[in-house]
């Protein structure tokens, strides 16, 4: 590795130009015909799946049952090859046409399989409890009861089949629609930097903002909002239809809240999901610690919020894709020989894209993709240390996926609450390898500002902005369409309240909610990283008390995918999420996490 302060002009790593996919094998290395190959396979199937089974759900013996998941579950791999196969493809270049058709084919052939299987899951929500736990309970069902079951806690918000068959055709014109062209829209955002050559993605200029030099983070974080005015009208119009539009939905189905069909999804209660939400916006002073210290460290008398994610290294450090790849390796390895060489895969079958590109969706992630496949992971890999705890992140997701697959398609994924565990858990365990390695105070200080930085942006922030989402819901609901300087207003309102009068809210970071995907791909989403967050530290801290006996453990919890729900899967590894007192836990550990970078400042003589 090696250490380097910032440029503007960002240095070029010819290794990690070339990370790219291979996507081939989920279509057989058909292309876009093995894509429509596999839909028309799959249509077929459903018609025939249909004509066998619909109004007569009701009749299936356990052997029946058995017969008709199986079926779909064929038929839900074929769907998931075929769109996993278009997805990654815009994902590397929305700007793509061809690209952007072959995926709003995909979405509408898909569309209209599951609307022919609607009544599958009406007929099973209609049965009787008595029976159906009768089925999930004979031999042969672990495939799937967990999955049937909590489909039935849907039954109070199911509609009549051709009330579901008319939603679901029309959210291909709907909501699928308005988020295809906000992802293009945010994709095709350039950033022109004063000192740059020519303008750069979204994702790089952000990159920025970590760098030492305070008029840099300064003038990039203008130019930035100068990025986001022009099109700030069109992303906040398709904000305000997509809120509608689940407002709508929420109100023919009688949610009781704009959070309550994500919490369905998460297996969380409305309750438990406040509680969350209570408890750490409770504890807003360790974000403000942090930021009052870090304000001394870089010798400014306040942050602004082009501050925060500063580095307070004296040297900005690099990291080349291939002692990145080493360094990550090594730290799983070490944990598990398994999960290392699983970890190895992904870079040595090409299950990774990590370059930045001109149309690449910003951000990183990782797609399950189906069973019967392996997972990938999406990078936009800048050689800052912060890409790569993001690349153990990700991969952590990759094992997860790819140990839950012999547990099938309907259990391969866990609730999102669940779903960050393995990743942040890899994450944690790549930064202790980096902290070891720390030989002078200066550098054990500018780890343990990451660590924390990186607890804030996970646990806080994803806090203060689900608080942003309550807000702008209940708003569209009671007030109507919100313009951009109500937006705005509710932005700051809830940043303000993360900052307390620590850090300065500019006037230009009033729009920067605009290109969060969160906010409009997935209502809700963003409690379950802090959820996660804190469920991963509580597991991490296990590891360090245990030790390799908790190895065994671990790996039957990612192994056990989503076939059990969330308090048992914690029970697997003795975590107890009932328990009142675990989120105080949790956010115990980020406090910890703080006196630790607190005390390291004394150490290096800078506080």
């Amino acid at each position: 590795m090696s250490s380097a302060p910032a440029t503007t002009q960002e240095p070029r790593d010819d290794e990690v130009e070339k990370v790219a996919w291979d996507l081939e094998s989920l279509v057989e290395g058909r292309g876009e015909e093995g894509v429509r190959a596999q839909l028309t396979e799959a249509s077929e199937r459903a018609e025939a799946f249909a004509a066998e089974h619909a109004g007569k759900v009701a009749e299936l013996d356990a052997a029946g049952l058995r017969a008709a998941m199986a079926e779909l579950a064929a038929i839900h791999e074929l769907v998931g090859r075929a769109g996993s196969y278009a997805s990654l493809r815009f994902a590397t270049d929305t700007a793509d046409e061809t690209r952007g058709a072959l995926l709003q084919h995909v979405q509408e052939r898909s569309t209209a399989i599951g609307t022919s299987l609607l009544f599958f899951e009406l007929e099973w929500a209609a049965l009787d409890d008595e029976r159906a736990e009768e089925l999930l309970g004979a031999p042969g069902t672990e495939s799937f009861a967990h999955y049937l079951r909590s489909e039935r806690r849907y039954r109070p918000f199911l509609l009549s089949e051709p009330e579901e068959r008319i939603l679901n055709e029309k959210g291909v014109s709907g909501r699928s629609a308005w988020s295809r062209l906000f992802a293009e829209l945010a994709s095709s955002l350039r950033v022109e930097l004063p000192d740059a050559p020519e303008p750069v993605a979204l994702e790089q200029a952000l990159a920025r903002l970590a760098g030492p030099n305070r008029d840099e983070r300064r003038t990039t974080a203008e130019a930035v909002t100068r990025t986001l005015a022009p099109g700030l009208r069109t992303r906040g119009y398709i904000f305000n239809t997509l809120i509608h539009d689940k407002a709508v939905d929420d109100r023919l189905r009688g949610y009781p809240s704009w959070v309550t069909s994500r919490n369905l999804s998460n297996e969380a209660s409305d309750e438990s999901v406040q509680a969350l939400v209570s408890a750490v916006r409770a504890r807003y002073d360790v974000p403000q610690r942090w930021y009052r210290l870090k304000a001394r460290l870089l010798g400014v008398d306040r942050l602004a919020d082009y501050d925060r994610a500063a580095t307070v290294a004296d040297t900005d450090e690099r990291f080349a894709w291939a002692d990145a790849r080493e360094l990550v390796l090594d730290a799983y390895d070490s944990f598990a020989p398994e999960l290392g060489s699983l970890a190895r895969r992904f870079f040595d079958e090409r299950w990774i894209d990590a370059p930045v590109r001109p149309g690449k969706r910003g951000g990183a992630f990782c797609s399950y993709t189906v069973p019967s496949q392996h997972p990938y992971v999406m990078l936009n890999y800048t050689a800052r240390r912060r890409d790569v705890l993001t690349l153990a992140h990700e991969l952590g997701h990759g094992a997860h996926a790819a140990l839950a697959r012999p547990q099938g398609v309907f259990h391969q994924g866990t609730p999102l609450t669940l779903a960050e565990t393995a990743s942040v858990f890899g994450e944690t365990l790549v930064f202790g390898r980096l902290l070891e390695a720390a030989s002078t105070p200066a550098s054990r200080l500018s780890l343990l500002a990451e660590s924390i930085e990186g607890a804030i942006a996970t646990v806080f922030r994803q806090t203060a902005m689900f608080h942003f989402e309550d807000l702008v819901h209940t708003a569209r609901r009671e007030e109507g369409e919100i313009g951009l300087e109500r937006f705005g207003d509710l932005w700051a309102e809830t940043q303000e309240e993360l900052f307390g009068d620590a850090v300065e809210v500019t006037e230009g970071y009033r729009s920067w909610w605009s290109y969060i995907p969160h906010f409009i791909n997935t209502p809700g989403y963003v409690y379950a990283y802090a959820y996660g967050q804190l469920l991963a530290l509580s597991v991490y801290r296990r590891y360090t008390e245990e030790g390799p006996s908790f190895v065994p453990d671990y790996l039957r919890l990612l192994s056990a995918g989503g076939s059990l729900p969330p308090q048992e899967l914690g029970q697997l590894v003795g975590i107890d999420l009932a328990d009142p007192g675990f989120w105080d836990a949790g956010l115990a550990l980020v406090d910890e996490q703080l006196a630790a970078a607190e005390q390291a400042a004394v150490d290096a003589g800078r506080a």
